[in-house]
């Protein structure tokens, strides 16, 4: 076998391996992300609740106690983030693991 024929077939067998490496690194990059997807969810569920539920205790005081006018804003604009993040914020996209 000449040096260039040799070369050669070094050359495919390294760009066979760097493609088994590209494949494993996408299949765990696929992973991390379907992982961090789901923690996503998870936070925004929760944020999702904590508003609900803070502006339910806010309406429980509110006969007793008189909340301040900032107060009253910032949980205002709180709810309503909250209401337009749950409106646009993208469906989650299934997850295709092969």
């Amino acid at each position: 076998m000449n040096p260039l024929a040799s070369r050669k077939q070094l050359l495919i067998a390294e760009s066979e391996l760097n493609r088994a490496q590209l494949a494993q690194d996408w299949q765990t990059l696929a992973g991390e992300a379907n992982e961090l997807a789901q923690q996503t969810a998870t936070l925004r569920f929760l944020a999702s609740a904590s508003v609900v539920l803070v502006s339910e205790l806010v309406k429980l005081r509110q006969p007793a106690v008189k909340i301040t006018s900032w107060l009253e804003s910032i949980l205002k604009g709180v709810q309503l983030a909250g209401s337009l993040w749950s409106e646009f914020r993208s469906p989650p996209k299934p997850s295709h693991q092969t």
